[in-house]
C-alpha cells in the first residue's frame, strides 16, 4: 500500500486521544454549566434519553457499513465501495422513523413542561443523524487514506460549534434548554457535512492539477513543493468530486459487491448486540423506571468521569488497532498461508497493546480507590459528594476499567480477523451476552441500585474477554507466537501498585481532611514511583518507541 499502516494507525490513535481529551473537557465543563444553570433533570433528558437516541441511530446505521467497507479496501472495487457506503442513508432513514416513534410514544414521557421541547429534540436528533450519514463516504476515504489531521480538525470544529451554539441559546432563553440542544445538534451536523465536502472538493481539484503538471513534465521548485502534499496519493481512486456520490464512478462489475454485502449483514447483527452491551445501562434506565431523570443525570456524570481512561485512551487505541489488524491479517486465509512478516509484526503489536492498556487499567484501579472522593469534590463541589453514592460508583468504575482495557484490544483483534462464518457464530453468542446483560442489569440494579449497572457490565465484559482469549489462543496454537503475554504485568510493578494503594488510602484517611492538596501530592509521588518501576521493567519498549520518534523527527527535519 502507498502508506505505512502501522505508522498511520499510531498517529490516528495519538490524535484521537488528544481529541478525546479535548472533547471530554468541553463535555465536563458543559455538564457543570447545565447543572448550575438549568438543573439535573434537564441534563438527564439530554445526556441519557436524547443522546441515547443519537448513539443508537448512528451505531446501527453507520458502524456496520463503515466497518465492512474499511476491510481490505486496497483490493476492493471503489465504485462498489462508494455505492455500499451510501446505503447508510436509507438505512438511517428507516431506523430514524422506528426509533423516533419509540422515543415519543412508547417510552416513559417527560414532565409536561419539557414535553414539547423533548419532542423537538427527538426530531432534531434524528435529522442531524441523517445529515451526518451524508458524510460517510468522505469519512471512509479520509480514514482509508490516512487523513488523520483532517478528521481531528473537522471533529474539533464540530464539537466547538455545537458547544458555542448551545451555550448561546441557553443564555438567550434559559427556560428552553432542550430547544438549544436541538438547534446545536442540527446546525453542527450541517457544519460537519459541509466541512468534509468542501475539503474534498478542494483536494480532488488540486490533485488533478498536480497530475496535469506531471504530464507536462514541468519541474519548477514550486511544483515540487506542491507534489509533496500528494506524494503518497498515487493510488487515490477519486478523480472527480461527483464520484463521491453513488452510481457515478465507472464500474464494469455489479453495483454492489456480494461479499461486502454479506460482511455488512454480519456487522449489522453484531452492531445490534454490541450497542446493547455498550449502552445497556442507559437502555435499562430509559425503558424501565429504575431511576428518575435527576438520578440518571448523576449516574451519567459519574459514569463519564469513571470512563475517562476508556474514552480518552482505550477507545482510540481500539479503533486504530482494529484498522491496523484489518490491513495486516486476512480474514479468509489461515495464518500459515499469510505473510509471516506481517503476522510477526501483528503479534508484537497486539502483545504490546495488551501490556500498555493493562498497565493503565491497573493504575486507575489502584489510585481510584483513594482519590474518587477528591476527584468528585474538585469537579462538582459538596453538592456532588454530599451522598456516598457518587463516590461508591466511581470506585466500582475503576475496577471495571481493567476489563474495559483488555476487552477493547482483544475484541478489536477478534472482529478484525474473523471470517463471515465466525462473525455469524459470534453474533449468536453476542445475543446471549446481550439478553443476559439486560436481565442481570435489571436484577442487580433492583438489588444494589446504580452500582448494579457496573456489576452487570463487568460480568458481561468478563464473558466477552474469555471468548476473545480463547479465539486468539486457538488461532496461534500451532505457531511459535504468544500474543497474549502482554496481559501479565511484572511482579515489581504489582508490588509497587499494592504499596501505592495502601499508602494513598492511609493518606485519604489521615491527611485529606487537613489538606486535600497534600493528599494529592502523596498520590502524585507514588504515581511517579510506580510509573518509574514499570518503565525500568520495559526499557526495551520505551527505547523502541523513542527510536521511532527520533527517526520520525529526523525525517521531518530533512
Amino acid at each position: 500500500m502507498g502508506r505505512n499502516i502501522l505508522k498511520s494507525s499510531l498517529e490516528n490513535a495519538s490524535f484521537s486521544i488528544i481529541f478525546q481529551v479535548f472533547f471530554r473537557c468541553i463535555t465536563f465543563i458543559l455538564n457543570a454549566y447545565i447543572i448550575r444553570t438549568v438543573g439535573q433533570e434537564v441534563l438527564g433528558i439530554m445526556n441519557v434519553r436524547l443522546l441515547l437516541l443519537e448513539s443508537t441511530i448512528l451505531f446501527l446505521s453507520k458502524e456496520p457499513i463503515l466497518k465492512a467497507c474499511l476491510t481490505n479496501t486496497n483490493s476492493r472495487n471503489w465504485a462498489q465501495v462508494i455505492n455500499q457506503i451510501w446505503l447508510s442513508v436509507p438505512l438511517s432513514s428507516v431506523i430514524n422513523i422506528l426509533l423516533v416513534y419509540v422515543w415519543l410514544y412508547v417510552l416513559t414521557p417527560t414532565e409536561d413542561k419539557y414535553l414539547i421541547q423533548y419532542q423537538l429534540g427527538c426530531y432534531a436528533v434524528a435529522l442531524s443523524c441523517l445529515v451526518e450519514q451524508l458524510t460517510q463516504v468522505t469519512v471512509l476515504i479520509a480514514q482509508n487514506f490516512c487523513f488523520i489531521k483532517l478528521k481531528v480538525v473537522i471533529d474539533t470544529i464540530y464539537i466547538v460549534s455545537r458547544t458555542i451554539i448551545f451555550v448561546y441559546y441557553v443564555e438567550c432563553d434559559p427556560q428552553r434548554p432542550i430547544n438549544a440542544f436541538s438547534i446545536a445538534q442540527l446546525v453542527s451536523s450541517v457544519i460537519l457535512c459541509l466541512a468534509y465536502y468542501c475539503f474534498f472538493f478542494w483536494y480532488i481539484r488540486a490533485l488533478n492539477n498536480v497530475k496535469a503538471i506531471e504530464k507536462k513534465k514541468q519541474n519548477t521548485q514550486n511544483e515540487k513543493n506542491v507534489k509533496t502534499i500528494f506524494s503518497d496519493m498515487n493510488d487515490f481512486p477519486i478523480t472527480s468530486f461527483w464520484q463521491l456520490f453513488p452510481g457515478i464512478m465507472d464500474n464494469e462489475e455489479t453495483m454492489l459487491d456480494p461479499k461486502l454485502c454479506l460482511l455488512t449483514v454480519s456487522f449489522i447483527k453484531q452492531s445490534v448486540v454490541k450497542q446493547i452491551l455498550t449502552e445497556g445501562e442507559r437502555y435499562v434506565m430509559t425503558i424501565s423506571p429504575v431511576l428518575t431523570f435527576s438520578q440518571q443525570s448523576i449516574y451519567d456524570i459519574v459514569n463519564n468521569l469513571g470512563s475517562l481512561a476508556a474514552r480518552f485512551i482505550f477507545r482510540p487505541i481500539e479503533e486504530s488497532a482494529y484498522f491496523y489488524f484489518t490491513q495486516m491479517v486476512k480474514r479468509d486465509e489461515p495464518l500459515a498461508k499469510q505473510n509471516k512478516k506481517h503476522i510477526a509484526e501483528t503479534v508484537e503489536v497486539l502483545s504490546q497493546l495488551c501490556k500498555v492498556v493493562v498497565t493503565i487499567g491497573l493504575l486507575v484501579v489502584t489510585f481510584g480507590q483513594a482519590y474518587s472522593y477528591s476527584f468528585l469534590f474538585l469537579y462538582g463541589g459538596y453538592k456532588l459528594v454530599e451522598s456516598n453514592l457518587p463516590v461508591l460508583l466511581l470506585r466500582f468504575h475503576s475496577f471495571a476499567i481493567v476489563l474495559l482495557a483488555i476487552n477493547g484490544v482483544t475484541e478489536g483483534y477478534v472482529f478484525a480477523t474473523m471470517d463471515n462464518q465466525q462473525l455469524d457464530r459470534y453474533n449468536y453468542l453476542m445475543v446471549i451476552f446481550s439478553i443476559s446483560f439486560l436481565l442481570i442489569s435489571y436484577i442487580l440494579t433492583y438489588i444494589f441500585g446504580p452500582v448494579g449497572f457496573i456489576l452487570a457490565n463487568s460480568i458481561n465484559m468478563t464473558a466477552r474477554i474469555t471468548h476473545s482469549l480463547r479465539y486468539i489462543t486457538k488461532q496461534y496454537r500451532l505457531t511459535e507466537f504468544q500474543p497474549l503475554n502482554g496481559l501479565y504485568p511484572g511482579y515489581k510493578f504489582i508490588i509497587a501498585l499494592v504499596a501505592s494503594g495502601i499508602f494513598t488510602k492511609l493518606s485519604e484517611i489521615f491527611l485529606m481532611e487537613k489538606s486535600i492538596i497534600l493528599h494529592i501530592g502523596v498520590g502524585g509521588a507514588f504515581f511517579l514511583l510506580t510509573i518509574s518501576i514499570w518503565a525500568s521493567d520495559n526499557l526495551q519498549l520505551l527505547k523502541l518507541s523513542y527510536d521511532k520518534y527520533k527517526r520520525k523527527s529526523s525525517i521531518k527535519e530533512d
